[in-house]
């Protein structure tokens, strides 16, 4: 597994402001959806392409576009749809999926209560979008979906990561074909699994709180 952290001003421009307990729900919407599309456009590097002849005003030339099958962009719900606005920007033509995945707040653990997706996900590039690598668990939960239905290329993009998240990927996805994108790499999990210093719970902030 690969891990790429983002270093780049504007994106740390961004997170002090998404990290501040001040900002209103509408300004971290705003500022999240502008982070997604920096980390997108480093996500998608290794976009795959397929060479095309085209005519331009003044003569012929080749180019390059999104082959097929075209990649697959799954957010997890909830607080995942707040980066899809982001994504799909940048990758206007993609396909979306779903995945409602809920965390058991005395385990950690994680698991599935949604599902919308291809059954055959054989030669797709997949980009899971979830704002939050904090304890690994849901994400653990959704990468071995994705690829059980045959993902060879999974992408992870996080706003911000734990190191003990990381450190389970890395663990339980031992040599499969997956990167994880973020935007910072933090100190370290707290006693309920949140992220330190984190950006509290990132669901709560884009959409308030839901009981």
């Amino acid at each position: 597994m690969r891990t790429h952290v983002v270093d780049h001003p504007l994106v740390a421009h961004k997170l002090t402001t998404l990290r501040d307990a001040r900002t209103d729900s509408p300004t971290f919407r705003r500022l999240a959806d502008e982070l997604v599309t920096l980390l997108a456009y480093e996500a998608t590097r290794d976009v795959r392409t397929e060479l095309v002849d085209i005519t331009t005003p003044v003569a012929e030339t080749t180019g390059v576009r999104l082959s097929h099958p075209r990649p697959l962009v799954v957010p997890i719900i909830r607080a995942g749809l707040g980066m899809l606005d982001g994504m799909v920007r940048l990758l206007p033509t993609a396909e979306v999926g779903f995945l409602g995945m809920i965390r058991d707040e005395a385990t950690l653990e994680a698991s599935t209560y949604a599902n919308r997706m291809p059954e055959d996900l054989s030669g797709r590039q997949v980009y899971v979008l979830d704002p939050m690598l904090a304890t690994g668990g849901t994400l653990v939960v959704a990468v071995r979906e994705l690829m059980r239905r045959g993902a060879d290329d999974v992408t992870v993009i996080c706003l911000l990561a734990a190191p003990e998240g990381v450190e389970r990927l890395e663990a339980a996805l031992s040599g499969a074909p997956v990167t994880v994108v973020t935007g910072a790499l933090d100190e370290r999990l707290n006693e309920q699994g949140y992220i330190v210093p984190g950006l509290g719970d990132a669901g709560d902030r884009m959409y308030g709180t839901v009981s």
